[in-house]
């Protein structure tokens, strides 16, 4: 992996790739057999102390940074882990940056020890099926009654709503348009989810199945006054503060589970013989796999870009989104070919290819699409007229 001279980096590297080789390729089949959360991966992770990588040291965190936690995440996927392992932590990485930058003391003080020691997980909770990509339009609200909220709608696409403890929850305090612009009126908690004022129901999906997806139905939970983040009506402005770090993440993760697969691939072709010589000897199944790296490094090199950015306090909406892009479509191809270079065995689920295949979809798709990544970089970069 390339990541500079930083001796940080090398090392960040080094440990997490040594606590990753005691969960190998069969204990992620495992679970995403028995659709399992990969508790006991999790837990050696928050003993170590990397759940607060990107936290303030103030908070029993690290502060070092997203350049780090990409160098983490794409460590961890890359070890055969993949998404399921890189999703199983990755909300705790960077969730939670909202309360880091607006939180007051006292709730970062709350809030941020007990998830970077892992005695509580998070999800985040903000997609809408009648919304998507819309954030400004979404309808799940927040009414408030003396020194509480209570808060009444529907979330879809929830990662680890099934094992959370807590949930950041962007809901409406006040009508659409009512002030400020489309984007004003919306608010962000972080509060316990009360499962006797929530109803969570698992989607059954393609892929990734150690880590939950969900969709989350809000029936009157009551929030304190005292778990809402910044001011009220700005929470759209604060939510974007996690959704940068979100997409140099999960590119990061894309990156490593192309190359688990492209090490797969490689090995087989290595060791597969037909017709008296390995088939990695011809070219039709080499230059694929050499492309794989090629891509895979190019967007390793726009993830790196983005977090340097955003650690510095740059502007990095454009290098993330197309970090995401990138990783996302390099890591793609590269599982595609893994699959391909084994030929029938490729669908088999104990060489593992088919489910890193499987799991590539996650970044494609999420947090936000190709298209609106494309129609970003028209808008803010070129400065074509918006389309949508």
């Amino acid at each position: 992996m390339w990541y500079g001279d930083d001796t940080v980096h090398q090392d960040i590297y080094n440990a997490i790739a040594k606590l990753c080789d005691g969960f190998d390729d069969d204990y992620w089949l495992q679970k995403d057999t028995q659709g399992a959360f990969p508790h006991e991966f999790y837990r050696a992770i928050a003993e170590c102390g990397w759940l607060g990588i990107a936290m303030p040291p103030e908070q029993g965190g690290s502060g070092l940074g997203i350049t780090s936690a990409a160098i983490m995440m794409r460590t961890i996927s890359e070890s055969g882990a993949g998404m399921s392992g890189a999703s199983a932590v990755h909300m705790n990485i960077f969730g939670l940056q909202p309360v880091v930058v607006f939180g007051t003391e006292e709730q970062k003080a709350r809030m941020l020890p007990p998830l970077i020691r892992g005695d509580e997980k998070a999800c985040f909770a903000v997609t809408e099926p009648d919304a998507g990509l819309n954030t400004t339009q979404i309808k799940t609200r927040a009414e408030r009654f003396g020194d509480y909220y209570r808060i009444t709608g529907q979330k879809i696409w929830i990662s680890t709503a099934q094992v959370a403890d807590r949930a950041l929850i962007l809901a409406r305090t006040s009508p659409a348009g009512s002030s400020g612009g489309k984007t004003s009126g919306l608010s962000l908690f972080y509060t316990p989810l009360d499962r006797s004022r929530v109803e969570i129901r698992a989607i059954q999906k393609h892929g990734r199945h150690a880590v939950d997806s969900n969709m989350v139905f809000f029936d009157g939970m009551e929030v304190p006054v005292a778990d809402l983040i910044g001011q009220e009506g700005n929470g759209f402005k604060q939510i974007l503060h996690g959704l940068n770090p979100e997409r140099i993440l999960i590119a990061a993760e894309a990156v490593g589970l192309g190359h688990a697969a492209l090490r797969r691939a490689c090995s087989y072709a290595r060791e597969r013989i037909v017709f008296d010589r390995p088939i990695g000897q011809n070219q039709a199944i080499q230059h694929p796999l050499a492309k794989s790296w090629m891509n895979l490094e190019a967007a390793w090199l726009m993830v790196l870009r983005a977090a340097q950015l955003y650690d510095s306090g740059a502007e990095c909406g454009a290098e993330a989104n197309t970090a995401k892009y990138l990783a996302a479509e390099a890591a793609f191809a590269s599982c595609e070919t893994a699959v391909l270079t084994h030929g029938g065995m490729g669908y088999a689920a104990h060489y593992h290819v088919e489910r890193y295949l499987r799991e590539s979809w996650i970044p494609r798709l999420a947090p936000v699409s190709a298209q609106m990544i494309m129609n970003y970089i028209g808008e803010k970069v070129l400065s074509l007229p918006k389309s949508y």
